[in-house]
């Protein structure tokens, strides 16, 4: 396969598909492989109702050892298939997440992160013989440990959390509701579809705007769907037709979103140094501007070289907008990008919104 299938879902076993791709050739892969739940007999509610539950062929294989096998020549085809500096994201539960875990690190895998989904709405344990399986886990690994140009969303997923770093511990519900697939019977299309909240986290915090997204084990397609939302491509690939026709239809029904929605706000430290002095320079603000801290009490004179001069009862102070805001308050260090503030047209604004101004431009 010489050209890369961006946006196609192919039908087939996901090893040998995977051995058909480039090399180098995706950005980011999810995978939501079967779990191997070892299921013995019927599970069944209080009121005898049967629980449907993950019976499939597919999630069923003759000992751990096939499993193990299995997980090797799937991870190790993903790796070949991942460019320098891409991620692979991995879902599972106790019954396989810790097997996965060691192959990975065989493999040459580096852990960057495991992440906790708890369930808002799990599933009870009707038998009452174990705790509720209230969680899943989440693997988030770089191709390789050497290489540290993998890509991390560190703003996106902080104003995402409300302006708070984000933690590995993640609350979102279980896919249920509008969102479930259903077929023309009324049973679920897929008995393991992930919620598109959990999709669209991972993609966010770890792709960007036309990157490829590979996942392995496509199923109801949750992958391409959060996928072309975002303006990322994706490549599905699916063993049972069935489930490849339900997810090409869902996917054709999604609308994308524009560029400008979608891109993430870039990393602090990726963005041009702006100089305080520069603001001068360029006009913003003018030799002899008084600025104040947020309360209006403490105030500093901009000079034409770039520091501030201010007095209090501890004497003169003169030095950068940091070293003159840490003196004037008794304080070891100081901001002074979000300390000091101008005034403008009734409005008193910290200095950094124009710094962003000068960034703009650049």
């Amino acid at each position: 396969m010489s050209a890369l299938p961006r946006d196609r879902i192919l039908t087939g076993d996901c090893i040998e598909l995977m051995a058909g791709l480039p090399a180098g050739s995706v950005d980011m892969v999810f995978a939501d492989p079967p779990y191997n739940l070892q299921l013995q007999g019927e599970l069944r509610r209080p009121d005898n109702s049967r629980v449907d539950a993950v019976d499939d062929d597919w999630d069923r294989f003759d000992d751990f050892a096939a499993y193990d096998a299995f997980t090797r020549a799937w991870l190790g085809a993903a790796r070949r298939v991942l460019r320098p500096g891409g991620t692979l994201w991995v879902i599972g539960s106790y019954h396989n997440i810790f097997r996965i875990g060691a192959a990975l690190q065989d493999l040459g895998y580096w852990m960057l992160n495991d992440v906790v989904w708890r369930k808002s709405n799990p599933m009870p344990n009707f038998r009452g013989k174990r705790f509720t399986n209230a969680h899943e886990t989440l693997i988030w690994a770089a191709r390789d440990r050497r290489d540290k140009r993998y890509t991390f969303n560190y703003e996106a997923m902080k104003e995402l959390n409300e302006g708070v770093q984000m933690r590995s511990d993640w609350l979102l519900p279980l896919c249920t509701g509008g969102e479930r697939l259903k077929g023309a019977d009324g049973r679920k299309a897929h008995p393991t579809q992930k919620p598109e909240s959990l999709l669209f986290r991972c993609l966010m915090a770890a792709s960007n705007p036309g990157d490829t997204i590979l996942d392995p084990f496509f199923g109801s397609g949750t992958t391409g769907a959060v996928a072309r939302r975002l303006g990322r491509h994706f490549i599905g690939l699916e063993r049972d037709p069935t489930y490849a026709e339900i997810a090409r239809q869902r996917i054709e029904a999604v609308r994308p979103l524009s560029l400008d929605d979608v891109t993430p706000r870039p990393a602090k430290r990726s963005e041009p140094r702006v100089p305080f002095g520069q603001l001068i320079e360029s006009g913003l603000l003018a030799p002899g501007t008084v600025l104040s801290d947020p309360s209006g009490r403490l105030h500093a004179r901009v000079r034409a070289d770039g520091t501030l001069s201010a007095a209090n009862a501890l004497g003169e102070h003169r030095g950068s907008i940091h070293q003159v805001g840490a003196a004037l308050q008794g304080a070891p260090a100081c901001n002074g990008w979000t300390f000091w503030h101008f005034d403008a047209e009734g409005a008193r604004l910290p200095i950094d919104h124009l710094r962003q101004r000068v960034r703009a431009a650049l």
